[in-house]
């Protein structure tokens, strides 16, 4: 009697088939990449193909460790790994744990290898890199004498600054011979004293630009005192002398570019420093003018002539206004006296002798106020306001006057004898 299966029975069974083959289990398979995808996950989804026939191929995420390059169509590999039934869809489908370039890629690979070993011993290290100079008087150049590099380099260079003096070593930079062609060229600029080098060539193949992979030039780029530029390939050939280089350029005009400063930015800013050491100078000379004269100021304030000049002006005024005050004074004093003159006319005996009054004297010139100071007969002198009378008392007669008290008014009236 016939047996009837279901389609999962089937592929389940076709699955342990697969299992139970020892080939299948650990296979490699060589072919062309086609229908690359990566996936968002980390799987890698791609067909392997030859003049034959397709396989469709899987790399999980966790496998990944086993590419070490960037694998994309047209790529030629050899796929490690095992062939299992995908039983949703019946298919079967290589699942793989390596892939390897073939052909061109066991150069990729021996590349990646001597990169992750020169980066292991520091080579790459940021700490080792030499600064490129700014402003270069001579510039060396390792690369072919007739290639498309120099040419470019040449012109880049002419253009931004003349003045620089351009010194090419002209290298073998493929085939036998082109490492130690580059190797000597490095080691030549280093000792004539250039002060950058470029070291470089145009783009080409892996194989053409394999003599930069080398570890001999890697080493030479390194072991360079002067700092050294690389310019290999176009923007996206990167080789090992790139990474051993001081500063990668994507081109040798790049190189050129990166090396050789901009004379006329060089001038501009000379003139713009000029200007600004001008107006900065002009501006130190007269803060330093000001400063000066107020040293001139306070130096004359200070000097003793000036002094001696303003103690001067002091005195000549105050003599002015002592001058002015007795001036003033004395016409105060001079109209007091007029007053005190004037009083003084009105006591004064002279005044009193021209009025008609006398004064009397006896022989002893002494003046006589009263009849008790004469004798009878006694000798008397008037003294009258132009001159003197000698007279002879002859009789004495006593009168008696009111007396008047401190109010002026008279108290007692006088009586004769």
């Amino acid at each position: 009697m016939n047996r009837t299966y279901s389609v999962g029975q089937i592929n389940r069974y076709i699955q342990n088939m697969f299992t139970q083959d020892f080939l299948l289990n650990k296979i490699s398979v060589k072919g062309e990449v086609s229908n690359c995808k990566y996936h968002t996950s980390g799987h890698i989804y791609f067909s392997l193909k030859d003049a034959a026939g397709t396989i469709s191929c899987v790399m999980f995420a966790g496998a990944r460790k086993g590419l070490a390059f960037s694998m994309k169509n047209g790529d030629n590999v050899v796929v490690k790994g095992k062939v299992e039934v995908y039983e949703r869809d019946g298919t079967y489908q290589l699942y793989a744990r390596e892939i390897k370039l073939e052909g061109a890629g066991a150069l990729y690979e021996k590349y990646l290898a001597l990169k992750e070993e020169l980066e292991d011993m520091g080579m790459f290290a940021p700490e080792y890199k030499q600064p490129i100079p700014k402003y270069i008087q001579k510039l060396g150049i390792v690369t072919a004498a007739t290639g498309a590099a120099v040419r470019d380099i040449q012109n880049v260079a002419g253009r931004r600054n003349p003045y620089v003096q351009l010194i090419l070593y002209p290298a073998q930079v493929q085939g036998i011979g082109a490492k130690e062609s580059i190797v000597k060229g490095i080691e030549m600029l280093d000792a004539y004293g250039v002060d950058t080098i470029i070291v470089g060539r145009g783009g080409g193949s892996i194989e053409e630009l394999w003599a930069f992979n080398e570890e001999e030039v890697a080493r030479a780029i390194f072991e360079c005192r002067t700092p050294i530029i690389s310019a290999v390939g176009h923007e996206t050939d990167t080789t090992i002398a790139d990474y051993a280089a001081d500063l990668r350029a994507p081109t040798p005009s790049a190189a050129a570019e990166l090396a050789v400063f901009e004379i006329q930015d060089l001038l501009g800013r000379l003139e713009e420093y000029h200007a600004k050491l001008n107006r900065e100078l002009q501006q130190q000379i007269a803060q330093k003018r000001q400063g000066l004269k107020l040293y001139e100021n306070k130096l004359s304030y200070l000097n003793p002539k000036s002094q001696i000049e303003e103690k001067k002006q002091h005195y000549e005024s105050i003599q002015i206004r002592l001058e002015s005050a007795m001036k003033t004074r004395i016409l105060t004093s001079r109209q007091e006296l007029r007053l005190y003159i004037e009083r003084m006319k009105g006591l004064s005996p002279l005044d009193k002798l021209n009025q008609g009054f006398s004064y009397v004297e006896n022989e002893a010139h002494k003046a006589v106020t009263s009849i008790s100071q004469v004798k009878s007969g006694e000798t008397l002198l008037i003294q009258v306001s132009d001159g003197t009378i000698e007279a002879r008392s002859i009789g004495i007669k006593q009168v008696e006057r009111g007396v008047f008290d401190d109010t002026g008014f008279e108290t007692k009236r006088n009586t004769d004898d």
